[in-house]
């Protein structure tokens, strides 16, 4: 029996080996998950690590709540100005896309393992969707910046098709544990799932933002705890509604995205850098839960499921979902081989195990060995294949962001200004955060009298407050109108 001192010391080890692995990613040109399910392997029952590990249900709970919060950052950062022009072709991919291959990998599965339909449907659906982890993080670490409506179709297609995955999957295991059990009744369940998940993720989306805007907390801490609360509510109270969880908490992070609340820009960050951990603790987990030596009976199978995967089943699903959609041959190309599978397939992978499904360990050893070459075969090859269709769109220096705290003067076009809160001006006794102030503009101090304070979207202006402001011109124009909307006399200074 480990200690607690024992556990800590490994724990911090596996993580520590992780944030090392995912610098190492960029140094190899190895996508970085790749490299997390390698480490936990080698620390696993098999590796030098010699970590007994074979809890399939803890792996599964782990999985299950990484995903919650690597969903809610994605959607955080989806930007719905951006998503809103694709979001049919996105729906789309989601539903008849993953459909798709599901039915075809399930058709393949089944000659190749001489296995009945529904077995093979159900390693179908197992790999059917792209991960939103292993998507979000191979474009975003590798700089790849992508022409058109291309990127941000993938990462609404990768935020939303694993309700659709989940559900084919729990499905067909129903139907192969419970025989007597009608198809049918699986079509009112999947539009229970999602009419649910989508009303109570938009609903709580839209109910958190006044909440996080009007408690007023007394530690900037406090917020992030609070939406860490937020993820696990949201995901819980759906899914004891019978609604997709996964669903809900990606829509919540979307509607809290694109609206202004306390510390938005913290927040987000915070929960980016929450869901780098997840990303590392899950892929720990679910290599430690693999032994090589039972990916060797099954390494011919694989490759070929794999093949049959990437190069058929994905691009037909793709063109099939995409058929209707003014897109061209090109970025459909592109678009079906960025479909990576990442820890979603192999936390499906669990369900199997702990239904009592036969050949439950072979299905989830075939998945595992199917992601990783999906992984390392797509996750290396996205930016040359980009560059080889042209689509890939030059990323110059200056599209550079920084962090406030290290913002170089002059970047961007931008200046610092004071801008004097006038006794007209709507602005007064109100809160920053309710003035729906350009995103792109920096309120950096607020100077009252005597005092300076550090602002924060519950401050409350009053006449006669000084702000120093960072933003481009035409930022600082929208901000002057409504810190000073009469004919005043000009009494702001310029700093840089």
């Amino acid at each position: 029996m480990l200690s607690i001192e024992q556990l800590l010391i490994i724990t911090a080890t596996l993580l520590l080996l992780g944030v090392v692995a995912s610098k190492a990613s960029s140094k190899l040109g190895v996508p970085a998950l790749l490299l997390f399910l390698l480490v936990g392997i080698l620390a696993g029952s098999e590796g030098p690590g010699r970590i007994p590990f074979d809890n399939a249900s803890l792996a599964q709970s782990v999985g299950v709540i990484a995903l919650a919060f690597i969903l809610f950052a994605g959607g955080l950062d989806t930007d719905w100005r951006t998503v809103s022009p694709v979001l049919w072709q996105g729906l789309s991919l989601a539903s008849i896309g993953v459909f798709t291959t599901a039915l075809l990998v399930g058709w393949f599965a089944r000659m190749l393992l001489g296995v009945d339909w529904l077995s093979g449907l159900l390693v179908g659906a197992i790999v059917s969707s792209t991960d939103a982890a292993a998507v979000f993080s191979v474009l975003r670490s590798k700089g790849i910046s992508l022409k058109g409506r291309i990127q941000p179709l993938l990462e609404l297609e990768s935020g939303t098709n694993d309700p659709m995955a989940v559900f084919l999957t729990i499905g067909i295991i129903q139907l192969i544990v419970s025989p007597g059990l009608s198809p049918w009744l699986l079509v009112s369940l999947f539009l229970k799932q999602m009419l649910i998940g989508g009303a109570i993720g938009w609903g709580f989306g839209r109910l958190a933002v006044p909440v996080i805007n009007r408690l007023d907390l007394d530690a900037e801490g406090l917020y992030s705890a609070l939406t860490v609360a937020i993820v696990l509510f949201t995901y819980g109270i759906t899914t004891a509604a019978g609604g997709s969880g996964f669903l809900a908490v990606y829509l919540t992070g979307v509607v809290m995205g694109n609206r202004d609340f306390v510390h938005r820009r913290s927040l987000t960050s915070f929960h980016n850098g929450l869901a780098w951990l997840m990303q590392i603790i899950l892929f720990l987990v679910l290599g430690m839960l693999v032994y090589p030596s039972r990916l060797r009976p099954v390494m011919g199978v694989s490759v070929l499921l794999a093949l049959f995967l990437v190069f058929v089943a994905r691009p037909v699903g793709v063109l099939l979902s995409l058929a209707f959609a003014k897109i061209g041959f090109r970025p459909k190309i592109l678009i079906s081989w960025i479909g990576l599978r990442g820890a979603v397939p192999i936390v499906l992978a669990t369900f199997p195990l702990l239904a009592g499904v036969r050949n439950a360990e072979i299905y989830f050893n075939i998945v595992f060995f199917t992601v990783s070459i999906s992984v390392l075969l797509q996750g290396t090859t996205i930016g040359w294949l980009a560059r080889k269709l042209r689509l890939q769109k030059p990323s110059p220096a200056t599209d550079r962001r920084f962090p406030l705290e290290v913002l170089p003067a002059g970047v961007d076009r931008s200046q610092v200004s004071e801008i004097t809160v006038s006794d007209g001006s709507l602005a007064v006794d109100k809160q920053l955060v309710s003035l729906h102030l350009p995103r792109e503009a920096h309120i950096m101090l607020v100077s009252r009298k005597s005092e300076h304070l550090v602002p924060r979207g519950s401050t409350t202006l009053r006449a006669g407050d000084v702000l120093s402001v960072l933003a481009d011109t035409a930022s600082l124009a929208k901000i002057r109108a409504v810190m000073n909307p009469v004919p005043t006399v000009n009494k702001d200074r310029s700093m840089i």
